[in-house]
């Protein structure tokens, strides 16, 4: 799984901005963001109608300017014929890679009232019955284990399961322990896991929402990290300058110890990560 040879990926993640302006905002970071040739940019998913459209316009914007793009596709709460035409669609506009996700169960509900899949495997398989081959496949990773999973052994049979149902490579939730990460690559070895997985990495600039989705997505902020983030209080400059010197340094050792990649949370913001990018030297 360490391997020197194979070519690193570095991509982005986007999400479909909700008005106008927002529009404008991305389509410029894009611009300086796309200088560095990433392999793709993926574009978050939201299931109801109307942010599930703006996923799509956001997908058909980026292949009219010719950039390589990774639409999300969460199956919670969808089904079966809704995901078969959404994977038409995206066939016929000359998509080919997807990031393959269960999505967030909607508050209230339980797995058994959602839709004709549960479980992102399901959709995995899904995807490769029905197009077998025809697209690239990412899934999530989660090298502090998934917030719902009953235990970490049970977290890997569920990735291990992802792969099993065609997966071509994972993507991992951010964390800022870059053992967490290795370990988490060890066990997948122990499990005959050798896709490749490349790190979710994502830069600080805001510690207040920082802490609000780590909290939501389970992912761990360490705690000198924490107190070393807190002691700035309201000084975003210093928040932003120690925040980028961690994240280059777990980027490095990362790199360093073989990671396939990087995948960027940009938060539809080229400052951040391409300042990170320019001290890797990428």
């Amino acid at each position: 799984m360490h391997t020197e040879h194979q070519q690193r990926n570095f991509s982005f993640e986007l999400f479909p901005p909700k008005t106008e302006k927002g529009l404008e905002n991305l389509k410029q970071n894009v611009a300086e963001l796309n200088t560095k040739q990433p392999a793709y940019f993926s574009v978050t998913y939201g299931a109801g109608g109307s942010t599930r459209q703006r996923t799509f316009d956001t997908v058909e914007w980026l292949m009219d300017e010719q950039i390589t793009t990774a639409p999300h596709l969460s199956c919670i709460g969808a089904n079966r014929d809704e995901i078969l035409e959404i994977l038409e669609h995206y066939k016929s506009i000359g998509i080919r890679r997807l990031v393959a996700l269960r999505g967030d169960l909607p508050s209230g509900t339980g797995l058994g009232e959602l839709g004709d899949l549960n479980h992102a495997n399901q959709l995995v398989e899904l995807i490769q019955e029905t197009y077998p081959r025809l697209f690239h496949i990412e899934v999530a990773a989660y090298p502090e284990f998934h917030p719902q999973a009953s235990s970490p052994e049970q977290d890997l049979i569920y990735f291990k399961r992802k792969i099993e149902a065609g997966a071509d490579s994972a993507i991992t939730q951010y964390f800022y322990n870059a053992d967490a990460y290795f370990r988490f690559l060890d066990n997948c070895q122990k499990l005959q896991i050798d896709i490749p997985i490349v790190p979710g990495i994502m830069p600080i600039t805001n510690f207040t929402q920082l802490a609000r989705f780590s909290d939501a997505c389970g992912t761990e902020i360490p705690r000198w990290l924490r107190k070393r983030l807190e002691g700035f209080g309201d000084d975003l400059e210093a928040i932003r300058s120690y925040g980028t010197e961690t994240v280059i340094r777990l980027c490095e050792r990362l790199l360093e110890g073989g990671a396939p990649g990087l995948h960027f949370y940009t938060m539809n913001q080229a400052k951040p990560t391409l300042a990170i990018w320019q001290a890797l030297s990428l």
